[in-house]
């Protein structure tokens, strides 16, 4: 095989890594998904390019033009070609690995595989790899608040009339562990987190899809509806907060601050 067909990137997706728009499988916030990739959290943001080279083995391209990577993203959800090709002078990293998983591979050449990297190559740090999901913890739980804000409707339409609702305030006797995160939540407000902590995303009308996460805890919200937490400490449990008197403040109050997509 030629030495230019190994160097060639063949991409099999891209993702953007910016503040208010990240793979939250990798951290709870945009400086820890970028610590993970040993990317400066800038707050322009990257685009990440995931494809093969011409033996097969996995590398993340880490580039600097975001716009390019929106623009190709979004013409493939359409169902559309897009050619993505990051020119050189905008590459801030070559990685070896990828950090998410994939279940595609380029046609017509050897399965995904790391690279075995030489020692002339100009990499740093390990072979990257995505977090391991296979249990319940911080990942998972990230993954699971992803499928209720991409899953709304089917999510809210399993909470029943019978289903009994955390209250969203203090006085009642309810959910302590829901109440602590909701009170974190709240102490945003005061001392803003780090960027991507909290995020805002189009839902339909006016309303917004907010999402929070910290220590342990995430939460998913509709800002015309109710709250959704889910917790390290309660694998696979996701618990419901009634919007009550206080939830309908809290919730404005954080898309207010919260970061929200370009476009």
């Amino acid at each position: 095989m030629a030495a230019e067909e190994e160097d060639s990137l063949y991409v099999l997706t891209a993702v953007l890594l910016t503040p208010a728009q990240f793979p939250s499988v990798l951290g709870d916030d945009y400086p820890a998904a970028c610590a993970v990739l040993g990317l400066e959290p800038y707050a322009e943001g990257y685009g990440l390019v995931l494809g093969q080279d011409g033996t097969g083995a996995r590398w993340t391209v880490v580039t600097e033009d975001v716009t390019q990577v929106a623009c190709a993203v979004a013409a493939w959800d359409c169902g559309m070609e897009a050619d993505l090709s990051p020119d050189e002078r905008d590459v801030a990293a070559v990685l070896p690995g990828w950090p998410l998983s994939l279940a595609v591979s380029a046609p017509g050449l050897p399965e995904p595989h790391d690279p075995v990297l030489d020692a002339e190559l100009d990499t740093s740090g390990p072979v990257l790899s995505p977090p391991d999901t296979s249990g319940w913890g911080p990942a998972q739980r990230r993954l699971g608040a992803d499928e209720i804000a991409l899953q709304w409707a089917q999510w809210r339409s399993q909470v029943e009339e019978d289903v009994e609702f955390v209250e969203s305030g203090g006085e009642a006797e309810t959910d302590t562990q829901v109440q602590r995160v909701l009170e974190e939540v709240r102490a945003y407000l005061e001392t803003p987190p780090p960027p991507g902590r909290i995020r805002s995303a189009f839902a339909s009308g006016d309303a917004r899809t907010l999402r929070a996460d910290g220590p342990g805890w995430s939460v998913v919200a509709r800002t015309d509806d109710i709250a959704f937490v889910l917790l390290d400490e309660a694998p696979g449990e996701v618990r419901p907060v009634g919007r009550g008197r206080e939830l309908p403040e809290l919730l404005t109050a954080l898309d207010g601050i919260a970061l929200r997509p370009a476009a």
